[in-house]
């Protein structure tokens, strides 16, 4: 199981600037294994390549992932990992991380850290896809089925979870200042026309499981088909429309559609999710939230999907 492939940039972009992130070595985690889990000390330890930004992610022996929170933030995310995927994994149709093991803090280190089961795969932004019509249609397969499953007792969103899956309106004010700081050469009106339809709709269902970062990075492919989804640390149940994203921000518009039909949401919803990516690529391009290349690169062309769809 392979971490995504870019950093997440979960809530507030000036927040996310301001977390106080932790060094995690291979040599903290070697000494932490030992010391927990000692039947696991002589197996190889190596880092996983590009392992995201809410954890640090390490390759044990041939069987096993582990992940530690890179700060307070995504602290959380443990817990409500080690208690919710096994309710959830029975019901959808590829794989999800299984939990293994839950270690303490320790050695330094401040808190509650995974080991799961490794999944085989490549995220999508970095696979061979062998049809990207059919992968559409298997994501929107995977959310169906997600979004069916009983969600009573499920978390709800939140600041731990950076209010994914509820309402836009709590971005509004830095969405508006984003836009507003774009260059002449996006069309900052309709952007911010865009922003105002969406933000003024709310889900009026009833709420239903959200991924949270259902992103290219996120999800798995072997074979190359879909093979895993991974990285629930914003899960929560509320508005599915967060989970839409990928449609604009790794789908051409083929794709989208083909995408679209199989999903079916409602008007409002698919609007909100355009809008969910309307906001991030706008905080990306404007400077707002700190990137990596790699999003800076494609933040741009996200934006152009957004305000060409």
């Amino acid at each position: 199981m392979l971490a995504a492939d870019e950093p997440n940039l979960a809530g507030l972009g000036h927040v996310c600037q301001a977390l106080a992130m932790i060094e995690i070595t291979t040599r903290l985690l070697e000494n932490l294994i030992a010391e927990q889990f000692p039947d696991w000390a002589g197996l190889p330890l190596r880092p996983v390549d590009n392992s995201g930004w809410d954890n640090r992610s390490f390759r044990l022996g041939e069987d096993y992932l582990v992940r530690l929170p890179s700060a307070a933030a995504y602290a959380g995310q443990v817990a409500k990992e080690q208690e919710w995927l096994p309710v959830l994994a029975p019901h959808v149709p590829v794989a999800i991380p299984k939990p293994v093991a839950k270690g303490e803090p320790g050695q330094g280190y401040p808190y509650h850290w995974s080991v799961y089961r490794w999944l085989p795969g490549r995220p999508a932004a970095s696979a061979r896809i062998a049809d990207r019509i059919q992968f559409a249609g298997q994501m929107a397969e995977f959310l169906r089925a997600f979004q069916r499953i009983d969600v009573a007792g499920a978390p709800p969103p939140g600041d731990e979870n950076f209010h994914r899956g509820g309402p836009l309106t709590v971005y509004d004010a830095e969405a508006r200042e984003a836009i507003d700081r774009l260059g002449p050469d996006v069309n900052k009106a309709k952007a911010l026309s865009i922003w105002e339809r969406g933000a003024r709709t709310t889900w009026n269902g009833p709420p239903v499981w959200v991924h949270g970062d259902f992103a290219a990075g996120n999800l798995l492919i072997d074979d190359g088909r879909l093979s895993a989804v991974i990285d629930f640390g914003q899960l929560c149940a509320g508005d599915p429309a967060c989970d839409f994203v990928i449609a604009w921000t790794y789908l051409d518009e083929t794709e989208r559609d083909a995408f679209r039909d199989a999903l079916e949401p409602d008007e409002e919803a698919w609007l909100r999710g355009r809008c969910w990516a309307l906001w991030k690529a706008a905080l990306v391009v404007s400077g707002m939230a700190n990137s990596n290349p790699v999003e800076m690169a494609a933040a741009p062309e996200t934006l152009r999907r957004v305000l060409a769809s």
